[in-house]
């Protein structure tokens, strides 16, 4: 600091000013002088560079007071127009398309939609792969545009609630365990065919079961037996002719002349046979068959 003296004097006397012995200059000088206007400088070039490059984001990006790019912020949300790439997951409440366009959700693996509860546990997912078609969940189930369930699928059974269904395999539809059905029919001009490969064929009904082919014939075939069985009413065999082609013809010892009628014989045990007609019944004498 520089410090000044002050003498005062009186009239008609005459004091030299003492002279100053240090000086000192106040500033900055030399060499930190042009490091302080070259630090400026770079500070100025570096504000123009960023503000340059501020502006070819905001550019390219085609930032907008309304959003980025094809990307808008309305009132309801984010309207995203064209095509997008998502490298992350991606967390909505809902994704809907335009009016007229269609949502086409596409992966080079697969696409995982999950549904979280409030704890954020997977409630359910769905998970389209390459090769099939997941779906975890408590219940499955599919609606028509009315609201009515279409198919529904649970742990303990599988709706559906269509009028119809149709298989239209050419091996049919195979079932490993019961199904129940008012109906079991087949196209028009086609055959319909109930079959037990290795095991039986069961059909029940509290009320009756009608078998009818209107432009056919109704075959039931077996390895082994085939048994028709009533237990408070009566077998009807309602039909113009009634054939047993296969049944056994009882014979006697001593030789007869048949004119080729035959009548049907009946043993205890229910076994059918034939008998050459007589007179008389000729049961009795034909009966080594029921032996």
């Amino acid at each position: 600091m520089v410090r000044e003296q002050y003498t005062t004097t009186t009239p008609g006397t005459s004091l030299e000013r003492p002279k100053n012995e240090y000086v000192y200059k106040i500033g900055i000088y030399g060499w930190r002088k042009r490091c302080l206007y070259l630090f400026v400088l770079l500070l100025l070039i570096i504000l123009v560079v960023n503000f340059s490059l501020t502006i070819w984001i905001l550019k390219v990006m085609w930032f907008s007071p309304t959003g980025m790019g094809h990307l808008r912020v309305t009132k309801e949300g984010l309207r995203l127009e064209g095509e997008s790439e998502f490298l992350f997951p991606l967390y909505a409440k809902e994704i809907h398309s335009r009016v007229d366009s269609s949502l086409l959700l596409q992966s080079t693996h697969n696409v995982t939609v999950n549904a979280r509860n409030s704890n954020g546990e997977v409630t359910g997912r769905l998970n389209v792969g390459p090769k099939m078609v997941e779906f975890h969940g408590q219940q499955f189930q599919i609606n028509s545009k009315d609201g009515k369930p279409l198919f529904t699928v649970d742990e303990n059974e599988v709706v559906i609630g269509t009028d119809k269904l149709r298989v239209t395999g050419p091996e049919g539809a195979l079932f490993e365990h019961s199904v129940e059905t008012p109906l079991v029919k087949a196209e028009a001009f086609k055959q319909l065919r109930l079959e037990s490969p290795t095991r039986s064929l069961s059909m029940d009904a509290p009320r009756g079961i009608n078998i009818n082919a209107q432009a056919g014939n109704i075959e039931a075939l077996s390895q082994m037996d085939i048994k028709l069985h009533s237990s408070d009413g009566v077998l009807l065999l309602d039909a113009e002719t009634v054939r047993l082609p296969k049944l056994p013809e009882g014979t006697r010892g001593g030789s007869s002349i048949s004119q080729g009628l035959y009548e049907i014989c009946v043993c205890p045990d229910g076994k059918l046979y034939l008998s050459v007609a007589g007179v008389g019944s000729t049961c009795q004498e034909y009966s080594r068959v029921c032996q």
